[in-house]
């Protein structure tokens, strides 16, 4: 029977590759805390910490064990070479996985990685859902997450129990594929604001104003916004305690700009500002985003 054709119940156990990472641990906890059976696995494995204590958490030694038996694979990886490694081979996720579960693939990793996904999915005789998410440490903590699914609509209403406890909306943009899609265009998006946050402060220093009051100059209008002012407080403060990493930042804004190439589309802004993120990333890739402001300034 076709992957799209199977039935399944809601899950209950669900395979979280990635329990680790700063946004996997958080969706580990509240998968957790929502009921859910979790099989945790993570690359470095004292890395998931003590989500290992929470009730109904099993620590699992490969993805292969982690994925034996699970109703939900989630991968929640940081780029599309660690979800491949997760699930392939003898040791993957995919070697044991139901033939009726479910792969939730949350990772951002661009079209082509997710292509490859898809075929796997087939190979394996699983669902894939392609469900990216909006969000970075604190809100995959708080379960405030934005979900952009898409995959069958059956599968939709079997993990809306799972949508519910990691995140606070979903927007599902269509067949396999759609959400990552969505995902590309808006990350050019994010890194925008960043980057024009960055140099719009700098260049008021630069020209004897008071930075801070760029922001009094937009506040409560079109053009004010809250992520806008909570990138320009860590650039002003120079806290750069990473919440997502600049790195991870330069990796989806050149994943956008490679789908851009694939439509035949020319982006240059977005092609600078990859440039400017790389290489800032060099010496301070595992900070947060916001440190792409050093690059601009000439007080930083």
């Amino acid at each position: 029977m076709p992957p799209e054709e199977q039935t399944t119940q809601n899950p209950k156990t669900v395979a979280l590759l990635g329990a680790g990472g700063t946004m996997g641990r958080g969706m580990g906890v509240n998968l957790a805390a929502a009921g859910f059976g979790v099989r945790a696995w993570n690359r470095t494995a004292d890395k998931i910490g003590d989500l290992a204590d929470r009730d109904g958490v099993e620590v699992c030694e490969s993805p292969r064990e982690a994925a034996a038996g699970a109703d939900v694979v989630l991968t929640m990886l940081s780029d599309g070479d660690a979800v491949l490694a997760a699930v392939e081979g003898a040791d993957g996720a995919l070697a044991d996985a139901r033939a009726d579960s479910i792969w939730l693939q949350a990772s951002t990793i661009g079209l082509e990685a997710t292509a490859r996904c898809a075929e796997l999915a087939a190979e394996a005789g699983v669902i894939l859902v392609d469900a990216p998410v909006l969000g970075t440490k604190k809100p995959a903590e708080e379960g405030q997450l934005v979900i952009l699914g898409s995959g069958p609509e059956q599968a939709r209403e079997q993990l809306q129990p799972l949508f519910d406890a990691i995140g606070k909306r979903t927007l599902w943009a269509g067949e396999a594929g759609a959400g990552s899609r969505l995902k590309v265009a808006v990350n050019s998006w994010i890194v925008s604001v960043v980057e024009g946050t960055a140099e719009m402060l700098a260049l008021a220093e630069a020209v004897g104003i008071d930075p801070r009051m760029t922001l009094d100059a937009v506040a409560d209008g079109p053009l004010d916004l809250p992520y806008m002012r909570l990138k320009a407080k860590a650039m002003l403060e120079g806290d750069f305690t990473p919440s997502f990493r600049l790195s991870l930042a330069a990796k989806d804004a050149g994943l956008a700009l490679d789908a851009a190439e694939q439509a035949g589309l020319a982006l240059p802004m977005l092609e600078a500002i990859r440039e400017r993120m790389d290489a800032v990333a060099e010496e301070h890739g595992d900070e947060d985003l916001a440190a792409v402001y050093l690059a601009s300034s000439a007080n930083a």
